[in-house]
């Protein structure tokens, strides 16, 4: 499928993308394509190095069709599905899964809730109880960890129940701003951080999401949810330094100061050193110092960081 650079851009408002990630997903992606062409101006499969048919039936189902050579990960293949909408200018530009998790009927809904003036709607499993109820046990459980850590690492500004649904809409304003993901499964998480922090508007709607498909998952729950784990404390560590080691760093600053004039407190009446009060001390006072210190850097770095991404 062909289009031009422009063409989004002359049809009367709003004109909708969606950008589905692809890996493996020969079963299902030609399905969504077809689905997802009802309501868009423009469907892109990118193709994350798949070795079965995806890129055969979502190319025959109308999609366009991006391939990366190499396995790029999560990350890459949303990465590439920005750096696309970037290039056509849609208005609204909507993220969905290939497997089949998603409703392509939810479509008109997302738009909907745009129109409303927000720059992110993010489907969320837990507005509607009776959709809630249909969310395994476990991963309940596991989503809503995550969904703590991510809230901790965008220090609660986005103000959503489910930061890590992956079906998602976003205005022009806000897809231009993704530059840079991670290339592992915490790039989703990461854009709602990156939004967060550049104050966008947030908003979402209840949607269902499928858990009786098979192999919706390549790595399975328990490994895409440690995946998912690791990427959040990274964000946390690399956007929130002064809060992950800043904080911990004062209070054993503190702590160790508090022992170390208990300890002089003792010599003077005793004449006694405390050995352990006084190794425990130290010891507090050089963690402490340590990781303040480790965290103005990597303060510093991440600031610089962004100045450079946003140039």
């Amino acid at each position: 499928m062909e289009i031009l650079d422009d063409q989004l851009q002359t049809i009367p408002y709003p004109s909708i993308m969606v950008g589905i990630p692809a890996y493996n997903e020969e079963k299902m992606v030609g399905d969504m394509v077809l689905q997802a062409k009802k309501y868009a101006h423009l469907v892109l499969v990118v193709n994350d190095a798949s070795s079965d048919n995806t890129k055969k039936f979502a190319e025959e189902a109308g999609a366009l069709v991006i391939s990366h050579p190499i396995n790029k990960g999560y990350g890459g293949a949303l990465l590439t599905i920005f750096q696309t909408a970037q290039k056509y200018h849609p208005d609204i530009l909507i993220l969905m899964d290939a497997d089949g998790q998603h409703d392509p009927a939810d479509i008109p809904r997302f738009v909907s809730k745009m129109l409303e003036g927000y720059e992110v709607v993010v489907g969320s499993r837990f507005l509607d109880a009776e959709r809630k109820e249909k969310i395994p046990a476990y991963r309940l459980f596991g989503i809503k960890m995550l969904d703590k850590a991510t809230h901790i690492a965008a220090k609660g500004s986005v103000g959503i129940s489910d930061v890590l649904c992956g079906y998602r809409a976003f205005s022009k304003k806000a897809y231009t701003q993704i530059t840079y993901l991670d290339t592992s499964m915490h790039g989703g998480p990461d854009i709602i951080v990156q939004l967060g922090d550049l104050g966008m508007k947030f908003g979402e709607i209840p949607v269902s999401i499928r858990y009786d498909l098979e192999n919706t998952s390549k790595r399975g729950p328990i490994n895409m949810g440690l995946e998912l784990l690791v990427g959040v404390i990274q964000v946390v560590v690399t956007k929130r330094p002064l809060l992950f080691f800043g904080v911990p760093g004062v209070v054993l600053t503190v702590g160790g100061v508090i022992l170390a004039i208990q300890a002089f407190d003792i010599v003077a009446k005793t004449g006694i050193w405390s050995t352990n009060i006084t190794l425990v001390a130290m010891m507090m006072l050089m963690l402490g110092m340590l990781l303040v210190i480790t965290a103005l850097i990597l303060y510093a770095v991440a600031q610089m960081i962004q100045l450079v991404s946003r140039k």
